[in-house]
């Protein structure tokens, strides 16, 4: 008797040897049951070998317990431990899986299935699972003998004794062999219908690559034929009565389970298609209808039970179809979204656990082997293989995949797959996901033989494998063509030049010699600049395919690279900070105007790193005037002064740009922002600050070039519609008037001169053809317009607005705000006109007629021809122009009684307008959002194109680039169009209730 307070020998030897629940496991061993061999050291041996000790103790004594007589008992007790071959195989998979230690309790005589240890029993094929199941004479024995033989696979499987790629063979074997044997049973119980007809089922999927799951949907494919003088119409019928029945056989549940769902659903028109169809009607199908993942998904198709012959026939049809896919106009596109599509169908709460579909999972194994299959294996059979495993050495052999790529892939996708065959073992359901709980962990890390500390060594090499898959999943594409042009790798097979081009066109690029000839520039040579860019262009590649213009995001690297590559921090950059990279990718490959900014001031990369010399939050106005006036009162004369104010402009605009391009992407590390009201509001403030500090840095170079450090009279410049609304776009115009008030002394007629000067001049130095983009200064909302004086006196607009203002001028002081200049002057400009925008009582009915004759005429006259309205963002209905002037008009009528709504921004009135209860909540959600996607369509058009416009390009290639920014993927661009009209209609439908009806 052990001592109180003392551990028995037992319990300290069942802790050592992995059991965690040392005070159970005592008990267990001192069952009855166990008692013959409670102190045998076999056992406790085996027992501590297994996956889950305790689990596999339980099993056993429930197993026992099972056994009919003592001597059933015994018998297995003197096996277990006489036998090796017997102990690790039933103990392993007591450890491994609760679900066949269930399956063992209620068939107690199955431990036999284990007991034999031939050389053919090693690695069954299709006929020895036949025999296996031959006795089965109904779905419920069928079902059991199906457990036995899953039994000895398992055996095998957590043994060692196959590999995972075995197991997935052999799994994929005894599916073929239960298909058969289901449709035996169908084919029994409808003998007229079996006379009929001829019926060939076709595996797909993971059964059809001979690489299947413990736990599976088995897809398949049931191809028909009239049997020799029978009605094509009857037999047809008659095929689809058996395939139900063979259906239903594996997938109803009965007092013994379900075998595994049988799913028919990769069939030509899915669920709402036939059943059954005739050869001549799938080769139809897939000629005139199918889309380009159905013959992806024909790339595993193989005939497995009922009339082989046809099958063969079928698998023959098709194959061709399946090889001239990558031919197909949208191929790289519809493999792209579907392959996006799956990802972000996992819900956010799984993506991290997912082990199937996730990135870096074995979806993307998949995909990416697949993908390569599809463009080259046109050319070479040897690449036409159903097996992942089997097709991924078959690339590498023929150079289409780089040897080393091809072990690091091949290691890390045999690793993933026996971790999900490991989870799904357990309770023998399918699941991809990874578990949570420490116990399941430790279970699976020891079946896998990671023994130190389960849990965390687990954990660490499924992140590492889903790394490498994750990185590689790119190179993989790229690295070969690296190759092929760099020809730095002795021994490798290398791609041909035209596998390179048919490569590059498959993932997307129009010009494939043109990519070619970038790539060999880029990479070719022994220096160190082209082997830091072999090391990057694989990645860069991915992100350039992954835009809506491949071609030209590679064509701008060249010419970076070519410009910065001798820059020893420029490489470095790339090389070692993780966004800049990226961020470069996505801006080079995102439109015309950011790489134009780039190019002429390569520098500005540096902007895209993520150190504390960079990154990409825009510059506030004070920092940016302190910048401009220091630069300012640098130079030698007004022109470099204001060339230098242009340059830092231009590089402020292109941090703008690059940031609202990788905030409108996302990144593999950060999301794409998720408001894009967020995104047009960085974009309108930065912008409309730089313009102002930009301006404020030329007056100040203009005033001290012709006149030292006073102009004879005070200055203010205000901003006017969208630059005093703090909504400028990048290629918006800098609405502005010109106040100014003389200084004491100064003649009227010397001061008016003076701030004439001073306008053309900042208008001229601001418009000098340079390689800085011209800022355009736009006063024509002054009084009178174009016809008025370009600069007037305070009180030269006190006395106008007194005696002549407009309705339209009322409401273009809505956006006024002072600048730059001289900050008294400009603050009384606001105090004159405060009275006008938002007069005490309001606007009369007069008034309001006015401004909507007005925005009618303007509508009608300023659309311009052949113009589509419904897509104009400005003029169109639900555009910019139909939402400001809804907020416009109640700033007039309500702006004096309600504080919120004295504002020049617009989202900011309609915000306060909402919260007066002047609009609903519905109303002012439906104007809002109609207005930033307006206003970011409008960006999205000058980012692509590089020059401003209001509508939709007509180029596909600039279209899809919109699409991209607005975030709808590839293919999607009517989605992107029917988005902007069903938005601008709803919108145009509240303004015509508060605008016009109210």
């Amino acid at each position: 008797m052990t001592a109180p307070g003392r551990r028995s020998s037992t319990f300290t030897r069942l802790l050592r040897h992995g059991f965690t629940d040392a005070s159970a496991a005592e008990r267990l061993l001192d069952s009855a049951e166990l008692m013959p061999v409670r102190n045998d050291p076999v056992l406790l041996e085996a027992l501590g070998g297994t996956a889950d000790p305790d689990q596999a103790l339980l099993g056993l004594v429930r197993l026992l317990e099972a056994q009919p007589d003592p001597t059933a008992r015994r018998e297995l007790l003197d096996t277990l431990i006489a036998a090796k071959p017997l102990r690790d195989r039933l103990l392993g998979v007591l450890g491994a899986s609760v679900a066949l230690a269930d399956h063992l309790a209620r068939h107690p005589r199955d431990w036999h299935a284990l007991v034999t240890y031939e050389p053919r029993d090693l690695h069954p094929g299709v006929e020895e699972f036949e025999r296996g199941l031959a006795e089965a004479g109904d779905p419920v024995s069928l079902r059991v003998a199906y457990r036995r033989c899953l039994l000895a696979i398992a055996a095998r499987d957590v043994c060692g004794t196959t590999h995972v790629a075995e197991t997935a063979a052999e799994l994929a074997d005894l599916a073929t062999a239960t298909l058969r044997a289901a449709l035996a049973l169908a084919r029994a119980a409808a003998p007229e219908d079996a006379a009929l007809c001829r019926l060939a089922v076709i595996a797909m999927g993971k059964c059809g690559g001979h690489e299947l799951n413990y736990v599976s949907d088995v897809d398949v494919i049931f191809v028909g034929e009239a049997a020799e003088g029978a009605d094509e119409g009857k037999a047809l019928r008659a095929a689809t009565k058996l395939a139900s029945h063979m259906m239903r056989v594996c997938s109803e549940t009965t007092v013994e389970g379900s075998i595994w769902p049988v799913d028919a659903n990769l069939r030509p028109e899915g669920r709402n298609g036939p059943l059954v169809r005739t050869l001549s009607s799938h080769l139809a199908y897939y000629q005139r209808w199918a889309k380009t993942w159905e013959f992806q998904a024909l790339l595993k198709a193989r005939p497995v039970a009922g009339d082989i012959e046809l099958g063969e026939e079928y698998v023959a049809a098709l194959e061709p179809l399946v090889w001239q896919a990558a031919e197909r106009e949208n191929f790289v596109t519809d493999v792209q979204k579907m392959r996006r599509r799956v990802v972000e169908n996992i819900p956010a709460a799984e993506v991290d656990r997912e082990l199937k579909l996730g990135p870096g999972g074995l979806r993307d194994v998949e995909f990416a082997v697949q993908l390569l299959q599809l463009v080259h294996g046109r050319a070479d059979a040897s690449l036409r293989s159903g097996t992942t495993l089997d097709a991924l050495q078959a690339l590498a052999a023929g150079g289409y995949v780089g040897r080393q790529d091809a072990v690091q892939l091949d290691e890390a996708y045999r690793f993933l797959r026996s971790m999900e065959h490991r989870i799904q073992l357990y309770r023998l359901r399918r699941t991809h996901l990874v578990p949570e709980d420490d116990a399941d962990l430790r279970r699976i890390g020891r079946s896998l033989g990671l023994r130190a500390d389960p849990v965390a060594e687990l954990t660490r090499e499924w992140r590492r494998h889903t790394a490498v898959v994750r990185r590689l999943h790119e190179k993989l594409f790229y690295r070969p063509l690296l190759d092929a042009v760099a020809q730095l790798a002795p021994g490798e097979a290398r791609l041909s030049p035209e596998a390179a081009r048919e490569r590059l066109v498959a993932l997307g690029y129009a010009d494939p010699a043109a990519a070619l000839r970038h790539l060999e520039a880029l990479a070719s040579g022994v220096t160190r600049k082209a082997a830091i860019q072999r090391t990057l262009l694989p990645v860069l590649l991915g992100w350039f395919a992954d835009s809506a213009d491949p071609d030209a995001g590679l064509l701008n690297f060249r010419k970076v690279s070519d410009a910065l590559g001798k820059t020893p921090w420029y490489l470095r950059l790339l090389r070692d900070e993780g966004a800049a990279a990226e961020n470069l990718a996505r801006v080079l490959s995102a439109g015309r105007l950011a790489p134009d900014l780039l190019m002429r001031a390569p520098e500005a990369v540096a902007l895209l790193g993520d150190g504390d010399g960079g990154g990409l939050e825009p510059r506030g106005r004070d920092h940016l005037e302190q910048e401009i006036l220091a630069a300012v009162g640098r130079a030698d004369g007004a022109v470099q002064a204001v060339t230098a104010a242009r340059g830092v402009r231009r590089r402020e605009l292109f941090r703008t740009a690059a940031a609202d391009i990788v905030g409108s992407y996302g990144t593999e590390t950060h999301p794409a922002e998720a408001d894009p009201g967020a995104l047009v509001d960085r974009v309108g403030a930065a912008v409309s600050d730089l313009t102002a500090a930009t301006i404020a840095g030329t007056l100040r170079a203009v005033v001290r070039d012709g006149w030292g450090e006073e102009l004879p009279t005070r200055f203010a410049v205000i901003g006017m519609g969208r630059f005093g609304g703090h909504e400028l776009g990048y290629g918006s115009d800098a609405d502005v008037i010109f106040v100014h008030e003389p200084r004491e002394g100064v003649e009227e007629r010397e001061a008016s001169e003076a701030a004439n000067k001073v306008v053309s001049e900042m208008r001229r130095l601001l418009q000098i053809p340079s390689a800085d983009p011209p800022l355009l200064i736009d006063a024509d909302l002054r009084p009178e317009g174009k016809s008025g004086p370009l600069v007037r006196t305070l009180n030269s607009y006190e006395a106008y607005y007194r005696r002549w203002s407009l309705g339209w001028e009322s409401q273009a002081l809505l956006r006024a705000e002072p600048v730059a200049g001289d900050e008294d002057l400009g603050r009384r400009f606001v105090e004159l006109i405060d009275p006008l925008r938002y007069p005490a009582r309001g606007l009369g009915d007069e008034a309001v007629r006015e401004i909507r004759r007005l925005k009618a005429r303007m509508e009608a006259e300023r659309m311009p021809r052949g113009a589509d309205p419904k897509l104009h963002t400005k003029l169109g209905p639900g555009g910019l122009s139909d939402v400001e002037w809804t907020v416009q008009l109640l700033q007039l009528r309500h702006g004096h009684a309600e504080p919120g709504l004295r504002t020049t921004r617009t989202r900011a009135a309609l915000a306060a307008a909402r919260a007066a209860e002047l609009i609903s909540a519905e109303d002012a959600e439906i104007l809002d959002e109609a207005w930033v996607l307006a206003t970011r369509v409008r960006n999205a058009v000058m980012l692509v194109r590089g020059r401003a416009g209001d509508t939709f390009p007509s180029d596909g290639r600039e279209l899809a680039a919109v699409g991209r920014y607005l975030g709808f993927g590839d293919g999607m661009v009517g989605d992107m169009l029917d988005a902007y009209r069903r938005t601008a209609r709803r919108a145009r439908s509240v303004v015509d209730d508060l605008f016009y009806g109210g």
